[in-house]
This record gives C-alpha cells, sequence and structure tokens, in this order.
C-alpha cells in the first residue's frame, strides 16, 4: 500500500464522511489488500474479516465512535474497525507479542467498547451500557455487532428478552454470512434461510423507505406510521417476524456490501428513539477467492502465501486429529458412542466421525452449555457420549457438568480440546482455568496425556472403565520432545535418577517435555513423577512423593485450584514434613504470544526450571 493511499491519507475515523462512494469503495479495496496481505504474514481470522469490510465502514461512516459506542460479537470480526481507528501502523503487530490484539480490548483504544473473545456477550454489555448512557444523560447510539453464529448461543438471547423499549438507543446489526465457524444449525438459521428467501416484501419496503426519506415534511410521521402498522400486510403474508417480538425495529435484509444501502439503512435506524435490528447479508471471505470457496478452511488461519497455501510447516498429525481417528475407530466398534461439538467439527477433529456417522454427531451450535446437557440426555438414554470443545470454552458450561451431569454420576466424557496455554489469541482463549474449576467438582476424573499414544489410552479408559464424568484434556498442536521415548500409562510414570536422589519433581501433560529437557541440561539430580490421571491423585503417588526431602511441582495451569495445591494438601493429611514448591501461572492472565514465548514468560520452560532445580538443591 502506497503513502497516496485513502488509508494513508485519511484523519479516521473522522474523514470517512467527506468521502463520496466512490471513494468509499476504493477505500474498501484497500482495506482488503492490507488485511489478506497482514494476515498471511501474521495468521488470525481472515474469512469473517473480509466478509466485514462495507458493513465496519458504512458504521464508521454514518456514526461517531466513540460517542456512538460499537461492539463485536464474536470480537474477531472487528480487523476493519482497528484499521479505521488508528491502528493502521500497529496492524503488522496483530496477535503477535506485544502487538495488537486479534480481539476489541477496550485498554487498547477507547474506540474499543467492550471485549469479546467468547460469543454471545454485545447484546447483553450493549444494553448495559446504553442503559448507562441513558441514565447519565449521555448521547449516543450503542451498536451491537452480532455474527449469525452467535445466535446460537443463549446469552444472546437473554440479552435480546431484556432488551424491549427500555434500550431505546440500541441498534443490533446481524451478520448473516451462513456461518459461525463450520455452517450454521438449528431452527434460528433455517429461519434465517427463509428471510434470505423471500426478498420480495423487504425489497418493497426498502424501496417504500427511501421514497419517505425524499419526503422530510410527511415522510417521517408516515414512516413511523408504517412501521409501528407492522402487524398487518407483513404478518398476513409471512407471520410475524422473529425479531419484532422482542420489542425491536426490523430493517432488512441489507446487501452487505453495497455501502450506498448500508449507510441508508444505518441513518434510517440512527433516527428511529427505539430499539433497531439490522439484518445484513454478507459474504465470508469476500474478495478472497480460496476464501470464499472454503470459508470454514479460512476462518482462522496460520501464515499462508497470497495464493492461499499455508507457509508455516508443521505436523499434519496434532493432539485434535488424533483424538479423531481414535474416537471413530472406537465408534467404528460400540454403536451406542455418540460425538458432540460446539460449532467446530474441524478444530476438534471431529470432521472425521461426522463423514461416517452423520446421525451419531450432533453439532449444537455455538451453545455450550446445551451441549453439556444434551450429553447428559444422551447418557441417561444409554449413549456414550463425547464431547469435543476447547478448554477456554467449557468455563461458560461450569453449572451444566456439575448439576446436569456430576451430581448423578451421569457417564460423560469431555475431550478437552486446547489445554494450557494456546498463544496468539490471547486471554480470551487460553485454556489454564480447566483444571481448577473441574477438580473442583466432587467424582470427576481428570487425564492429561501427554503423547498420542496415551491421549488413545485414556480415551478408552473413560469411556469404558471410568464412571461419572471424565474429562481427558490436551493441548493445542503436536506430541512434543520425548514422547516416544516412554511407555504410556493410565495413571503415571515414576522415573527414578539415582537412588539417593531427595528432590522429585512432579509435573503433567506437554510440560513434561520441558521437565525432561531440564533434566539434560541441569547439573543436579533428580528424579521425576508425570502424572496422566491427575483427578483425582493417585494415592500412591503420595506415598511415593513423601519418601522426598523436596518436592518441586510444575504446572501448566494457573495455580489457585491447581493440581500442585491439592497434591500438597494430601501430602499435608499424610503428615508430610518437607519442602514443597509450587512453580504454575500466576494467577493472571497470559497475554498473547506464540506458545513457546508464553511458556518462557511464565516461567515454564526448561531453562527456568533449571533455576528452580538449583534453588532447590540449595534448600
Amino acid at each position: 500500500m502506497d503513502n497516496d493511499s485513502l488509508l494513508r491519507k485519511l484523519n479516521l475515523p473522522e474523514d470517512l464522511k467527506k468521502l463520496n462512494d466512490f471513494e468509499l469503495n476504493q477505500l474498501c479495496i484497500e482495506i482488503r489488500e492490507v488485511l489478506i496481505e497482514t494476515i498471511s504474514q501474521t495468521g488470525g481470522h481472515l474469512a469473517s474479516n473480509l466478509g466485514m469490510v462495507e458493513l465496519t465502514v458504512a458504521i464508521h461512516t454514518v456514526f461517531d465512535s466513540p460517542q456512538d459506542r460499537i461492539l463485536f460479537d464474536v470480537g474477531h470480526q472487528c480487523y476493519t474497525h482497528k484499521l479505521l481507528t488508528g491502528r493502521l501502523e500497529q496492524f503488522s503487530s496483530l496477535r503477535q507479542e506485544n502487538g495488537i490484539s486479534g480481539f476489541p480490548k477496550s485498554k487498547e483504544n477507547i474506540h474499543d467498547a467492550f471485549i469479546s473473545g467468547h460469543a454471545g456477550n454485545a447484546i447483553s454489555a450493549a444494553c448495559g451500557i446504553a442503559a448507562a448512557k441513558r441514565l447519565n444523560g449521555e448521547e449516543g447510539k450503542v451498536l451491537a455487532i452480532v455474527g449469525d453464529g452467535s445466535f446460537t448461543n443463549g446469552l444472546t438471547f437473554e440479552g435480546m428478552n431484556n432488551t424491549g423499549k427500555a434500550a431505546e438507543n440500541l441498534i443490533v446489526i446481524l451478520n448473516d454470512n451462513e456461518m459461525s465457524i463450520s455452517k450454521n444449525v438449528g431452527a434460528l438459521a433455517k429461519y434465517l434461510a427463509k428471510i434470505r428467501s423471500r426478498p420480495s416484501y423487504f425489497n418493497a419496503k426498502d424501496r417504500a423507505h427511501r421514497i419517505l426519506d425524499h419526503m422530510p415534511l410527511l415522510g417521517d410521521p408516515i414512516e413511523k406510521l408504517l412501521i409501528r402498522g407492522k402487524t398487518t400486510f407483513k404478518e398476513l403474508l409471512y407471520h410475524s417476524n422473529y425479531f419484532e417480538a422482542f420489542g425491536f425495529t426490523y430493517l432488512g435484509p441489507v446487501d452487505g456490501h453495497d455501502l450506498s444501502r448500508l449507510k441508508n439503512v444505518l441513518l434510517r435506524a440512527k433516527a428511529l428513539k427505539e430499539p433497531v435490528f439490522i439484518h445484513v447479508d454478507t459474504v465470508k471471505g469476500k474478495g478472497f477467492a480460496s476464501a470464499e470457496e472454503n470459508p470454514g478452511a479460512f476462518h482462522g488461519i496460520a501464515q499462508m502465501d497470497l495464493s492461499g497455501k499455508y507457509t508455516t510447516t508443521s505436523s499434519c498429525e496434532t493432539f485434535s486429529t488424533c483424538f479423531g481417528q481414535c474416537l471413530l475407530e472406537l465408534a467404528d466398534k460400540d454403536d451406542r458412542i455418540c460425538a458432540i461439538t460446539a460449532a467446530m467439527k474441524y478444530a476438534t477433529g471431529l470432521n472425521f466421525f461426522y463423514k461416517k456417522y452423520k446421525e451419531r454427531f450432533f453439532d449444537v451450535g455455538i451453545a455450550e452449555e446445551h451441549g453439556v446437557t444434551f450429553a447428559a440426555g444422551l447418557a441417561t438414554g444409554g449413549k456414550l457420549p463425547v464431547f469435543a470443545v476447547y478448554s477456554t470454552f467449557l468455563q461458560r458450561a461450569y453449572d451444566e457438568v456439575l448439576h446436569d451431569a456430576a451430581i448423578e454420576q451421569t457417564h460423560i466424557v469431555l475431550a478437552v480440546d486446547r489445554a494450557g496455554i494456546v498463544g496468539d489469541d490471547g486471554e480470551t482463549h487460553q485454556g489454564l482455568f480447566d483444571v481448577a474449576f473441574l477438580s473442583s467438582i466432587p467424582g470427576i476424573t481428570i487425564f492429561s496425556p501427554f503423547t498420542y499414544a496415551e491421549l488413545q489410552l485414556t480415551l478408552k479408559e473413560a469411556l469404558y472403565n471410568t464412571p461419572g464424568v471424565v474429562a481427558v484434556r490436551y493441548p493445542r498442536g503436536s506430541q512434543g520432545l520425548y514422547a516416544d521415548t516412554f511407555e504410556s500409562s493410565i495413571e503415571y510414570t515414576h522415573l527414578s535418577d539415582s537412588k539417593d536422589s531427595n528432590l522429585l519433581v512432579i509435573t503433567y501433560g506437554r510440560e513434561f517435555s520441558e521437565v525432561l529437557l531440564a533434566r539434560d541440561k541441569s547439573t543436579e539430580k533428580f528424579d521425576i513423577l508425570k502424572l496422566t490421571k491427575i483427578t483425582p491423585i493417585p494415592p500412591e503417588c503420595v506415598t511415593m512423593a513423601k519418601g522426598y526431602q523436596h518436592i518441586l511441582f510444575i504446572e501448566e495451569g494457573i495455580q489457585n485450584g491447581s493440581v500442585a495445591e491439592h497434591f500438597h494438601t494430601l501430602l499435608a493429611k499424610n503428615g508430610y514434613t518437607g519442602s514443597f514448591t509450587i512453580k504454575a501461572v500466576d494467577n493472571c492472565f497470559v497475554t498473547q504470544a506464540s506458545v513457546s514465548s508464553s511458556i518462557r514468560n511464565v516461567g515454564l520452560d526448561s531453562d527456568s526450571i533449571v533455576e528452580y532445580i538449583k534453588q532447590e538443591s540449595l534448600r
């Protein structure tokens, strides 16, 4: 992009109002070029942002941020917003260590109204901001731009249900691209498709509005009368509009790539003194052929060249694909096994299962709470349900795990993907809390395999030999160093360096690689206890640990509620009097960086462990 480009020359977002439609469309072309060029280098959410360009430009042209507050749901569709609010020069640092976030962050920029890394929160937050504006006597609208995938989430409807006339300065914009990450599911997706397929009424309504816009004296009162009389002609033709039943004035559907129409409908919404719902149709991946053809594959991407081919090299097998293939093999032999995903069949490796056993595969949409309780229902009916879900998204379903499954020891398996540090997505997506919140639930069992072989072993153990709620958690990416060195274990592995060692290092999961690497680097002698079953802790592990004068527990998880704390409590109950040191993630939110950098930043890399061991040896 040269220095004469609009994106570089303009004082944004203020100067957008000075541009004509031709110039605005030229700006959209420039924005797409920056998005494709930058995301191909940094990785990130490409397809969803390419579909949001015209809509975001139109919003910033019509409204006045930050007086008008703009929220995104899910927040990964905010890249154009960032380019239009003073972050062009920083954009090359997107999702990089010490760079700008891939999500809205109010601490990063005044134009970012509210954080949104998980789906469903924008309407509720917007309702609160709108209410605060009204109570404070402040001017300005509050806009919630919500992807259609977020409308499979219960929190979205809780927000809608509590809006009504109380939020007259609220505008909800549905970004309808028929996708979340995978293809949208459920009754609402079918309803939106029905609206898209019958444009005749809505086109006629749009023409009427444009005619009335040119009749300023008579147009406004007539338009309001037509809006309030919406229960006549339209209801006879199409029955009632779903969104108007929540107290919104419905406008749309509107072509999300037609700037002129977008500006007109936004101006109309801005003039109304009541909650407005705007339905915008967009194309996910717009302007990049590969992403338009396969938007799911280009939802969140690694580095690639501009042809759409990935440039980063990695093993084709990951924990996710290993899990998916193993579950499929088990399902071949057992027709009780059912697979559940929350709109992420490809990311969690369940695409293998889906292709072969569609009738036993259930995509519940972005509805983790429903997914857990649905699994409990399947189990009650005699099935063996496996719910594959990211650690960060399982947080949303804590009550359902506790109340709907654990109390009656209903047998469900949680395949907890992306456990531990995940890297570039930052605070909203780290998988550092699942052990703490799951281990607080009575009767639960948690496995944390180190290798693919242990993942296969523990998945079978979870399905056939472990009662109640069972979680099998595994990290993002591939198995680490030393994966082929040790035999798999269901409960634990004890490595004794020498009979004279008085230091025991305990760990589990991916951190075992770092501990083994530290052993190779260190001049000190120590033994290692690798846990595979981390909750409940095997009693023989506590007995074994009591024999050591010093214990160092290394854990890739938040310290409060950690396995280390539980282990320490058990030792204390059994009369242990030696030293016990915990090195885990301090009680903080870990910011964006690569996985390796993040592990180093929190002090869980092999070099840091060598230093901890040296300190222990000096005690």
